[in-house]
Parts: C-alpha cells; sequence; structure tokens
C-alpha cells in the first residue's frame, strides 16, 4: 500500500491505495491502483513543514504515520521502536512539566463551528494588532477546563502544549471582550449555521427559562436618563427576584436550547426585568430568523402568556408550556379535580385533556381567538414533593387553626399568609412579629383548602390539538434539560459570580460561558452516541456528567522528553479513554515528536 496526492475540482486530496494485478481487454495481466482509504483534503493535515507529503509517506513505510488514522494500516511486521535517551543529573530534564493538550480537541470543535475562520475574516477586516481569536480561544478553554478570572485565565497561557498566545499584551483581554459583545450576534449565527449544515440541528423542540447571576457588589447599576427625566439606557446590575436569594444585583439571562441539549443562542436582560419579558426579545433577535424548520417552544408557567405564544404562533411554531391551575378560572379548577375523564394509567398516575377556545390579546392589544389542547394530570411522585417541600408551612397553618394562642408569627409567615388573606382583610404589618390570635380571622381557609387540594396536579396548555396528551407531557418534562444546564453553568463553569463591570463585557463573559457550555454538550451528545454511557435520566441521557469531563480533560497531558520526544500522561483515564473513543482519537502506547501531535487535531472527527 502507498499514499497518493491526487486533485479533485482544483483542491489537493489524499488516499492510501495499493497496486493490483488485473486482466484487460486483451487478456493480459496488468497493474491497477485501488483506492483503500481516503484520508482527505491535503489542508487539513498538511502542518506548513517543507515536504508534508513526503515525510507522511516514509513516516507510513516506518511504520509511524503522521496521521494517526493510518495506523491500522501499517504492516503488523514492522520493526519495533526503541527509544534511547539520556538525561544528565542537574539537566532541567530532570523535572516532568506536562502540559494540557485537550484544548487541542476544544479547537477542533471550534474550527467545525465556524469560530475561526469568522474571527479571522473579522480581524483582517478591523486591521486588529492583537491576537483576539488568541485571547477568545483561552477564555473559552479556561472556562471549560479552570474558570478563573479574566487575568489568571490569561495567564494559564503556559499551562497549554505550546501557548496560545505569543508576545501579547494582557490588557488586551479585555479589548477581546468588547470585540466579542460587538460581534455577538454574528458568532451565535456562525455557529448554529454550522450545527445545521454539519451536524444537521433542526430542532423539533426549542427550550427556553430564565436564570440570573448575580455580582459581588453592593449597589445597583442607575438609568442613563436624559434631561426631561426620560430612560436613555437601563443599568443592567439591578435588584431582582435572585434565584440563589442573595440580596445583590443581578443580571437575567435567557437560554434557549434545542432537544439534543445545545445551547441555541443566550441574551441578557437588566436584573429587574421579569421573565415573561425576556422570550419575545430573545426569539426575535436569535431564532426568528434561523433556517428551522417549524419547532415547538416549550418553557414554564413564569415565562409565558398569550402575548409572547401568539409570537411563537404568528412565527409558524407551536408551543407546549405550564400553566398555573391555582390562577386558574373557577370551572377550570373544577374540570381538572373531577375524577371524571381522566385516564388511569397507574394509581400513581393519571391524566385527562380537553381542546378549549380562548379569546386573548396580542401585543397591540387586539383580541385574538386561540385553540389550544389543556392536558391536566395527576402524580403521586408529585404530590409527595410539593408536600415535602411546603410540609413546614402546612404544619404552621395547622397549629394555627387549633391552637393560634401557643405561638407568634414571624415576618415571612405572615409574608406567605398574604396569598390565603380575605380580601376584605388586608394586613400590611410585614415587617413586625404578630400575635397569631390576631391573624386567625383574616385568613381565608377555603383558599388554604384549594391550596392543598391542588397538590399533585399539573395543568400544561399546548397548541398541539393533535398531539397524544401522553407525548405532551413527555416533551414538557425535557425541560429539565435545560435547568441541568443552568446547574453546570453555575457550578463547573463558575458563571456566577460576575467580575466584569460593563454591559459589554457581562454579554461578552456570558457568551464566553455559553460557548463553553456547547463545546461541552458536544462532547456529551458524541459519547452518548457512542451507547456507552453510563447515566440515563428518566428524560434524557447526558452521556458524562460535566464534571467528570472537565477533570477528564485536565488530564489529557503530555510532557516533553529529551530528542524531541513526547510522552502522554493519564491516556489510560477511563473517562479520558471515553472520550477520545467517542472523537475516534486513537493514542497508541509509544512516544510522539512534534509533527505527530500536530496531525492528532487535524485527524479529529467532530460530526460525520
Amino acid at each position: 500500500m502507498f499514499i497518493e496526492c491526487f486533485t479533485n475540482n482544483g483542491k489537493p486530496y489524499l488516499r492510501l491505495a495499493r497496486s493490483v494485478r488485473v486482466t484487460n481487454k486483451a487478456g493480459q495481466k496488468v497493474s491497477q491502483k485501488q483506492p483503500v482509504f481516503n484520508i482527505g483534503p491535503l489542508s487539513r493535515f498538511d502542518d506548513g513543514q517543507p515536504d508534508y507529503v513526503e515525510r507522511l509517506k516514509k513516516s507510513f513505510k516506518a511504520g509511524n504515520p503522521l496521521i494517526p488514522a493510518l495506523l491500522p494500516y501499517c504492516s503488523e511486521e514492522r520493526p519495533v521502536e526503541t527509544y534511547r535517551f539520556s538525561i544528565q543529573e542537574g539537566s532541567p530534564d530532570c523535572f516532568g512539566h506536562p502540559k494540557l493538550f485537550s484544548h487541542l480537541l476544544l479547537e477542533r470543535i471550534l474550527e467545525e463551528l465556524g469560530i475561526m475562520n469568522l474571527f479571522a475574516s473579522y480581524k483582517g477586516f478591523t486591521k486588529l494588532e492583537y491576537d483576539v481569536y488568541g485571547f477568545f480561544k483561552l477564555l473559552v478553554f479556561g472556562r471549560l477546563l479552570n474558570p478563573a478570572s479574566k487575568c489568571a485565565t490569561v495567564r494559564q497561557n503556559d499551562d497549554y502544549y505550546e501557548p496560545i498566545l505569543k508576545d501579547f499584551n494582557p490588557d488586551n483581554v479585555y479589548d477581546t471582550l468588547s470585540f466579542i459583545a460587538e460581534n455577538k450576534d454574528r458568532i451565535i449565527r456562525r455557529m448554529n449555521t454550522n450545527l445545521v449544515k454539519k451536524a444537521g440541528r433542526s430542532p423539533q423542540v426549542i427550550y427556553y427559562d430564565v436564570t440570573n447571576f448575580y455580582f459581588e457588589i453592593e449597589d445597583a447599576d442607575e438609568d442613563i436618563l436624559d434631561e426631561e427625566g426620560n430612560i436613555i439606557e437601563k443599568g443592567q446590575r439591578k435588584f431582582g427576584v435572585c434565584k440563589e436569594e442573595r440580596h445583590q444585583p443581578i443580571v437575567q439571562m435567557g437560554l434557549l436550547m434545542d432537544d439534543d441539549g445545545i445551547p441555541i443562542a443566550i441574551e441578557s436582560f437588566p436584573g429587574n426585568t421579569l421573565d415573561h419579558l425576556t422570550l419575545r426579545p430573545a426569539l426575535k433577535n436569535s431564532v426568528d430568523d434561523l433556517d428551522f424548520s417549524r419547532f415547538i417552544l416549550i418553557a414554564d408557567r413564569g415565562i409565558c402568556n398569550y402575548i409572547n405564544l401568539l409570537h411563537v404562533l404568528d412565527a409558524g411554531n407551536g408551543y407546549i408550556v405550564s400553566k398555573s391551575l391555582l390562577k386558574s378560572p373557577q370551572k377550570e379548577q373544577q374540570w381538572a379535580y373531577k375524577d371524571e375523564g381522566y385516564t388511569v394509567v397507574s394509581p400513581d398516575f393519571k391524566y385527562k385533556s380537553r381542546v378549549m377556545k380562548r379569546t386573548v390579546k396580542d401585543e397591540n392589544g387586539n383580541s385574538r381567538t386561540v385553540e389550544e389542547q389543556v392536558v391536566v394530570y395527576w402524580s403521586r411522585r408529585f404530590e409527595e414533593r410539593s408536600i415535602a417541600e411546603n410540609k413546614k408551612f402546612l404544619d404552621f397553618l395547622e397549629k394555627l387553626v387549633n391552637s393560634p394562642r401557643n405561638f407568634r408569627i414571624t415576618a415571612l409567615e405572615s409574608k406567605k399568609l398574604r396569598k390565603f388573606m380575605k380580601k376584605d382583610y388586608v394586613n400590611e404589618k410585614t415587617g413586625e412579629v404578630m400575635n397569631s390570635s390576631d391573624i386567625k380571622t383574616f385568613i381565608d381557609f377555603d383558599k388554604v383548602k384549594e391550596y392543598r387540594k391542588s397538590m399533585g396536579y399539573y395543568q400544561i396548555v399546548s397548541s398541539e390539538l393533535t398531539m397524544p396528551p401522553r407525548e405532551i407531557i413527555d416533551k414538557y418534562h425535557g425541560l429539565t434539560q435545560i435547568e441541568d444546564q443552568f446547574r453546570v453553568m453555575k457550578g463547573e463553569l463558575e458563571t456566577r459570580p460576575i467580575y466584569v463591570r460593563t454591559p459589554e463585557h457581562v454579554d461578552a463573559h456570558l457568551l464566553i460561558c455559553m460557548i463553553s457550555l456547547v463545546l461541552m454538550r458536544i462532547i456529551q451528545k458524541k459519547i452518548r452516541d457512542l451507547g456507552e454511557s453510563d447515566r440515563k435520566d428518566v428524560y434524557w441521557n447526558v452521556g458524562m456528567s460535566g464534571d467528570r469531563i472537565q477533570k477528564a480533560l485536565n488530564k489529557w497531558k503530555v510532557d516533553a522528553l529529551p530528542d524531541d520526544l513526547y510522552r502522554f500522561m493519564d491516556i489510560d483515564d477511563p473517562d479520558l479513554a471515553l472520550i477520545l473513543k467517542a472523537f475516534s482519537i486513537d493514542i497508541p502506547l509509544k512516544l510522539y515528536r512534534k509533527a505527530e501531535l500536530r496531525t492528532i487535531k487535524t485527524g479529529t472527527e467532530v460530526f460525520k
């Protein structure tokens, strides 16, 4: 077998071929080339050094091909290489300095997402003098592998095999943040375009949810006003309802995610923005113009109102969203609680559905009629969880009824009681301790009874009139995927607290975190597609936890030895081995030369 370089449509390609003897029309035996393995375009593997093709041919003959994918085709009878080198006492080579090698996998994914070409084109257009793509890679790799401040991330430059930046000014990291913020929409669009073209992304459902991230500052940003007091620009770091119950300024972030759990886009909003006000801007900015076929938006009840849902319908898409049963009209609640019409799956689960027409208003105040399927289900597991979560408060209500004079009501308990107060008696003393006997007559215990009865019931509404109710329920439960991504962002990726200050840099920081999450999710999907995943959740398969991926990638290091030889570290780690297998990366038991190390990245398969 031999390697040859041939031209196809004017572009050089590499392939492995062999000579075979065939009989021609004249009955003569002649030699003919037969392709064995199409290696790929030369540009993917060329290391930029002279005579690459000749060196590749020699390495293949020697049994140590520069392209690892060729190793199985090497002769099994090739001589085993013996390594000989010496290290003298007192030499710096006595101490090893392993360097991270895993970033080459991450860099290959970025290339397939089109990010490298995007940065290269804009750098040339803007004539930037610093390595903006190098800083970008440092920020993304650092966020995924070893999260730290922006300055500390730049100091990680020497932790990588072949430093990413050379002759740089550390302060340019903040210029890079500005560049990322300015080109945020282009970066998101480029990633999504390549995921559609190369990974075949065409989501049947898109999940949306909102979380927030806090800043370790005391005061919120002030709005910028004109001379007449009108808001010119809203402050971004505002006090709002913090998901982590911190009394610190926050920023809201809306995340859109496909049915593989891979983020589509993020949008940031001032911390005091209500959740339901974030959906339409997020869709308009990031999804409406993408080349997606019809999808179903799935979100929770805190985000969706009919103004938002009409926007989804008008774009030709559908929705599945939860809706508060306690806030529904009394007739709808009565229908939900009646036993008639339920399909009983087991003693622990039942459901029923019906199609209803509603008159609602759009964003212009015009009345519209929508037809939707209403699905209500009862789950014993959901009921038990609700009771457990509210046990302390339910016990408190019971004590209030049975022995109101034996305890006192705190301000927190008074706040919880508000939704059970009779409308005729509104007590505004929420900031002080009050005697329970003064409160009891204000409580509407019919509302308490309804509240207790609602536990275990859940209501979902959908534009999909013919979709089976069980399928609607199952699709809605997939929303747990996006909640898991929030946990990863706040856990492994350490998105908060946010230390950058300006709105542009906050946007850039969140985008960097999102891109890091995209890389992690692609790795998880590749592991899942192997069929060897060890974690299977009820609604989706994560492949491998983010924490384990992070630890495994940090073990993938290479150590320099004398005579230009390199040795991989911990390559037999089970998690790392699974990641390498997912990307068809084969690391034979041998020492490597620098040229061989380069081919590992070029031969990595991201999207088949």
